[in-house]
């Protein structure tokens, strides 16, 4: 029975491999991806089996949790096809950008492969795809921790190939360094476009089955010469490469960083504001908390320092930055211009919040409203603590 799990198959040449796989008869394909869902993305003709024969996992890689790994362990196929970047002067890049492209684009695909790896390295047949990027293997100034990260990618699954043909085993890891594809997100396009990718997914396929190591899309008609002119002159060549990025606009000023927002007391902490938090981090790259001085806004006494409280925060892995709460979330919104602000889903409907839903219109700010759940809550410590 063929399976497949392909991270990042949620839009571009990830989606791209899944439609490809579907072909083969593939009879089970596990997608991961950061959207929370991708319905919207399939075209009409294969809607059918595409639900039949796929299972959708909503994770964001940020986190460093592989959880989706256990219900993926019974694959044979493994396509790797996450991550991202952002043409920019180093200098002008956040922290929180650097250390998420080396989580994405790297130690997240090593992590998975180890995850794989007595299966790629047994005697049955096992195929696994790498999609890093020439950036990889040439200078890309301006791309300077992304070709970082693509460059440790390179070099890992070569040396990973070599210890394979040491200890006679037959199975390899694919390396796909692409350029510019048309028809991607990373080039503009939407997964509208897929089809501008030609035969590219066919190709990859057909040379993930044969056991091949390196496949670089266009390479006789432009790579090879690229590369050649790169061996014969780096510094010349990143200088030209530099030059042309610049005189083509290519550079952005707007960081990669989905910014999530959400506020609360945090008194007693226990595990329904661990889950609250982790939720929060699957929807965004970089989560700020606001924390409330005191329970007073709800008629509350809290227990727990204000200070106490926030070097609690401070500790939890999902959390990026914990600040004093502003007295609205619409307030905090202008301090720090979040993209989603998460919320209980009791608040729908509030007048409080009809009047933050109006607010954010026209400000690409995605209210996310969560469910509650049966968990131990603050009330129930707090009623105890009275009780006694």
């Amino acid at each position: 029975m063929k399976k497949a799990l392909v991270v990042g198959g949620n839009s571009g040449l990830g989606l791209a491999m899944v439609f490809q796989l579907l072909k083969l008869d593939y009879e089970k394909i596990y997608i991961v991806g950061k959207d929370i869902e991708i319905k919207d993305k399939i075209p009409q003709d294969i809607k059918g089996c595409f639900e039949e024969r796929t299972e959708y996992i909503h994770s964001n890689l940020i986190n460093c949790e592989y959880d989706f790994l256990e219900k993926c362990e019974d694959i044979n196929t493994l396509i790797l096809t996450c991550g991202f970047g952002r043409v920019a002067p180093f200098e002008d890049l956040t922290t929180a950008e650097i250390n998420n492209m080396i989580k994405v684009n790297e130690l997240s695909i090593i992590n998975i492969i180890k995850y794989y790896y007595s299966k790629i390295l047994s005697d049955k047949d096992f195929y696994c795809t790498v999609i890093s990027s020439i950036a990889g293997i040439i200078a890309s100034p301006l791309f300077s921790i992304y070709g970082a990260t693509k460059s440790a990618l390179h070099s890992f699954i070569e040396n990973v190939n070599i210890e394979l043909l040491a200890k006679k085993s037959r199975n390899r890891i694919l390396e796909v360094a692409p350029g510019s594809l048309k028809g991607t997100k990373f080039n503009g396009a939407n997964n509208s476009s897929l089809n501008l990718l030609g035969n590219i997914p066919e190709e990859i396929t057909k040379k993930m089955f044969n056991r091949e190591e390196l496949y670089i899309p266009d390479y006789s008609k432009t790579y090879k010469n690229v590369i050649e002119r790169y061996n014969n002159n780096s510094k010349e060549f990143g200088l030209s490469s530099y030059e042309y990025k610049i005189n083509s606009n290519r550079s952005s000023n707007r960081p990669q960083v989905k910014i999530g927002y959400l506020s609360g007391t945090f008194d007693l902490f226990h595990i329904g504001h661990l889950n609250l938090l982790r939720r929060a981090k699957k929807y965004c790259d970089y989560l700020i908390v606001g924390v409330h001085e005191s329970g007073s806004w709800k008629g509350k006494e809290t227990f727990i320092p204000f200070e106490e409280r926030v070097e609690i925060l401070k500790s939890i892995k999902y959390v990026d930055k914990v600040v004093m709460s502003e007295r609205e979330d619409s307030d905090a919104w202008t301090k720090y211009h979040y993209n989603y602000l998460f919320v209980g889903s009791d608040y729908k409907g509030t007048e409080r919040f009809n009047k933050y839903e109006e607010f954010f219109k026209d400000k690409d700010v995605e209210i996310i409203y969560f469910p509650y759940t049966k968990s131990t809550s603050s009330t129930q410590i707090r009623n105890k603590i009275k009780e006694n």
